[in-house]
């Protein structure tokens, strides 16, 4: 297979996969324990402020699980990742209202969108061609 100049290396194209599929699975899992109404989930809502009826987590739950799905999709990551973007950037409001620790749990979304965005930056050449890293 020929590279352009374009399209990423084949290292920088599976580390990009490997990236992206990880945030895909955490908010595949995180979508999915809310759907199924897992024990913790009341618990650690509660604990955050938030509404502890399985109605909430629901709404929550199929927030995460579309857009782990928009942002696997390569014609909808872009969309995904900005969703993704300020989904994270709300869980790290929320841990900053409660007090949550600092590295483990308040910048735990900041690092989850670093993840997201490296993969997809490193999987898809027309972001890197809107934000270009210049030597």
């Amino acid at each position: 297979m020929t590279r352009t100049n374009d399209s990423p290396s084949r290292a920088a194209l599976w580390v990009g996969r490997v990236l992206s599929g990880l945030i895909v699975a955490f908010l595949a899992f995180s979508g999915g324990i809310k759907l199924a109404g897992h024990q913790s989930v009341p618990e650690t809502m509660g604990q955050l402020g938030w509404p502890t009826s399985y109605e909430s987590s629901l709404w929550i739950g199929l927030m995460e699980l579309t857009i782990a799905l928009l942002y696997a999709i390569p014609r909808t990551a872009v969309l995904g990742l900005v969703l993704m973007t300020a989904l994270l950037g709300g869980a790290m409001a929320t841990h900053t209202r409660v007090g949550s620790p600092l590295f483990t749990h308040t910048l735990f979304g900041l690092y989850m969108a670093l993840f997201a965005w490296g993969g997809l930056w490193l999987r898809e050449p027309r972001l890197r061609a809107l934000l270009p890293f210049r030597r």
